[in-house]
């Protein structure tokens, strides 16, 4: 297998050791792992999820594969399409990450996987836990959305609920992760799940017919689909896949927003800022992203930018999508609502979890 990297301090760790995170730092991993170039014109016979892009990924030979990837891409302007990952197996783009988990967890063969979420992270691991025969635990603030957590108790998961927001959720699990035995799936730690959604970009290369937008546009709470999507921008570009970089677009809700705060203070790291408030946009609530001077330097290198969108944004863009025969969760809408900063250049934004999982945002019934 490959090795963890520390990005702060360069401290390794093998893959095998079940070590969370960097001992020296307690910052997330990187993996230390170069992806090969996928051909130009994928065969016929390659299988149609994000398995088919194998040489960029560093697992192969999935065995708890439930056909997760490969969403439609839609057209909602001329110049703006909707890839729909919420028609994922457990209705979110989290799929993509918690599929390369469980593959690693298997191989590892832990005691036990816990995972941190505020709903749909915890339900992808779940259920790819569930396909992989591994006992799981996931932990979710209090208020997490009763669909959602009824969803992860269906898939045999032990659910943990912790008084208090998503920081004191995961504080709680990071504490049981460092019980031995412990595969911690986590999908702001772990940098296998960022390997998985840089499939995402993968895919609207294939289906831009090699190419990629001018920008790519993307909810930003802990900022996994963001990195993969800059590390899969940063292979195509290696690997001579690509001409030309797209711009990335981070879309934050305005009341928890540290990360758009700290980048248009020219800042290179989280500011000491409000309070969060409530938001109908509970899967990017994130006050502390450990990932911050990360996600902050991608979307610079990019030539992006931070959005921020307020709650009645978010109401109206829910509602308009549906009126467009696209029931998202309020989460998810949240680049639509942001579209009249952006929609002057080829986009492409992710509708990444199905409205089913939290129903109508309450003003909006």
């Amino acid at each position: 297998m490959t090795t963890y990297l520390c990005p702060a301090d360069g401290t390794r760790s093998p893959v095998e050791s079940l070590t969370w995170c960097c001992p020296v730092c307690r910052g997330p991993w990187d993996l230390d792992f170069h992806a090969s170039p996928v051909p130009l014109t994928l065969p016929r016979h390659r299988v149609n999820s994000l398995w088919r892009y194998e040489e960029a990924l560093p697992l192969s030979a999935p065995v708890t594969t439930l056909g997760e990837g490969r969403t439609p891409l839609v057209p909602l302007t001329p110049s703006v399409s909707a890839k729909l990952d919420f028609l994922m197996p457990t209705l979110s783009f989290k799929d993509r990450g918690a599929v390369l988990l469980a593959e690693l967890a298997v191989r590892l063969g832990p005691r036990r996987v816990i995972a941190d979420s505020s709903g749909n992270a915890g339900t992808a691991v779940a259920a790819y836990c569930a396909r992989a025969g591994l006992p799981c635990t996931v932990y979710v603030p209090e208020a997490t959305s009763p669909k959602k957590t009824e969803q992860i108790r269906a898939h045999g998961a032990r659910l943990e609920r912790v008084p208090g927001d998503r920081e004191a959720t995961a504080l709680a699990a990071r504490a049981a992760a460092d019980e031995p035995g412990t595969f911690y799936a986590s999908h702001v730690h772990n940098p296998y799940f960022l390997h998985g959604t840089k499939t995402y970009v993968y895919e609207l290369w294939e289906d831009l017919g090699g190419r990629l937008p001018e920008a790519i546009v993307v909810p930003v709470g802990n900022g996994t689909l963001l990195l993969g999507a800059a590390l899969a921008v940063a292979e195509l570009s290696a690997n001579g896949l690509i001409d030309e970089r797209p711009a990335l677009i981070a879309v934050q809700a305005a009341a928890v927003a540290p990360l758009a705060a700290a980048f248009h203070a020219g800042a290179d790291d989280l500011l000491a800022g409000a309070e969060p408030a409530p938001t109908l946009a509970e899967g990017i609530a994130i006050p502390n992203p450990p990932r911050a001077r990360q996600i902050l330097r991608a979307v610079r290198e990019s030539g992006g930018t931070f959005l921020t969108v307020t709650e009645d944004q978010l109401r109206a863009a829910q509602l308009d999508l549906a009126a467009r025969g696209l029931f998202v969760e309020s989460t998810g809408v949240a680049c639509w609502a942001a579209a009249g900063d952006w929609t002057d250049r080829t986009a492409v934004v992710p509708l990444c979890g199905a409205g089913a999982k939290t129903g109508l945002a309450p003003s909006a019934r």
